[in-house]
């Protein structure tokens, strides 16, 4: 294997640095208190050609890969924002740009891609619903076919990131009930809609972290869905949907990795700084080295097991269970960085200047989402152990 990184990618990674120190820790503490969307941040990543890393070089895009954008959003994640950095390249690369440069029309391509990397549109996915959580294949909002031609969505969703700053909105449902299909996962479909639609509401989740980007329920009434906003196959959008969400994964892993290196090096620099009973910085105790020295040997091996989730993924070979492994190690080894970071400054940990805090409640967000720890190893028992399916 090579792991050495060519010169373009060195180039992306240390223009991601620029920008991520441009809208440091300050920034985000300032966005947290307010509850603000980033948008100067996810600006400057547009401008700085980032957002496109993994898009189409004819629509906008750098013609790269998931590889690339890894390595992007790790570099800001660490710079200051930490893990909900991530959640900026889900709603957009990933939500709008994945599902419409692999499945969406030509005309959809044109128009979205673009504006996508160069930040004039936000988008969103609504997939979870209150009665199914990860079971996707159990959700019950229904597109019903129109006599018209198009569709009429009803049904509602939840914890839908960021569905206030968005315009387009991806929205899987159902077009075939579980009675009408033979084989269980058809009858899904994917369909990219505005936001800003008749009978489509939504309403705000209060909640302790990531507050940059809102969560919210989302309600449909007889939503109107025209047949050009199809994305993919009618009735066999749920393998097209994997491509979402496995890459989705690859992007919070790697923000995760990111907030652990952010959190690493503030225990160091405080833990440098700070001396007691006789003079000597703590950080010449082994008492504090070691649970930080653990916690950058997990981040590490979280680290190459997501880019190796990403190379996979960038040569069209399966990386699922790369993908969903390194998310599992990724989430505890950032829980891990960032609460022994905390624990080396003591009281100062919890104090919002310290800037730890938020990294903490951030990162809490991603040992349940966008997959829980435990449905990951019930997917490892049956894939890669060839255990019965235990639930």
């Amino acid at each position: 294997m090579d792991f050495s990184l060519s010169d373009e990618q060195k180039l992306m990674i240390e223009a991601a640095r620029r920008v991520g120190e441009e809208f440091g820790l300050e920034y985000w503490a300032e966005r947290d208190r307010k509850e603000e969307f980033p948008n100067e941040c996810w600006q400057a990543i547009c401008d700085a050609g980032l957002a496109g890393a993994a898009l189409p070089d004819e629509h906008g895009g750098s013609g790269l890969g998931m590889l690339e954008l890894a390595l992007i959003v790790e570099e800001l994640a660490a710079a200051g924002a930490g893990s909900t950095l991530g959640q900026l390249f889900m709603i957009n690369p990933i939500f709008g740009g994945v599902p419409i440069s692999k499945f969406g029309s030509d005309k959809m391509k044109r128009e979205l891609l673009p504006a996508l990397t160069e930040g004039r549109i936000n988008f969103c996915m609504a997939l979870t619903e209150p009665d199914a959580g990860t079971n996707t294949l159990a959700l019950k909002s229904f597109a019903e076919a129109a006599d018209e031609g198009g569709w009429r969505l009803n049904g509602q969703k939840i914890w839908i990131t960021a569905v206030d700053a968005a315009q387009k909105m991806l929205v899987v449902a159902r077009t075939k009930k579980p009675g009408e299909v033979t084989k269980h996962s058809d009858g899904i479909s994917m369909f990219m809609i505005d936001v800003e639609r008749e009978g489509l509401t939504y309403a705000p989740i209060e909640k302790a972290g990531t507050r940059t980007l809102s969560a919210c329920s989302v309600f449909f009434d007889n939503v109107r869905i025209e047949q050009d906003e199809l994305i993919g196959t009618l009735d066999k959008g749920f393998r097209e949907l994997l491509d979402v969400l496995n890459t989705e994964r690859i992007v919070t892993t790697a923000s995760l990795v990111g907030a652990g290196r952010l959190a690493e090096r503030l225990a160091v620099q405080y833990a440098n700084e700070r001396k007691v009973f006789g003079g000597k910085p703590i950080s010449s105790y082994q008492g504090l080295q070691f649970p930080l020295a653990q916690s950058h040997a997990e981040l590490q091996c979280a680290r190459l097991m997501n880019l190796k989730a990403a190379t996979l993924c960038d040569s069209g070979q399966p990386y699922g269970t790369e993908a969903n492994v390194a998310k599992l190690i990724g989430s505890q080894a950032a829980t891990h960085a960032i609460e022994r970071s905390m624990q080396t400054m003591g009281g100062m940990g919890y104090a919002r200047e310290f800037h730890v805090e938020r990294l903490w409640r951030d990162a809490r967000l991603f040992k349940f989402a966008p997959v829980s720890e435990e449905m990951i190893l019930n997917y490892i028992a049956i894939h890669d152990l060839g255990m019965p399916k235990s639930y």
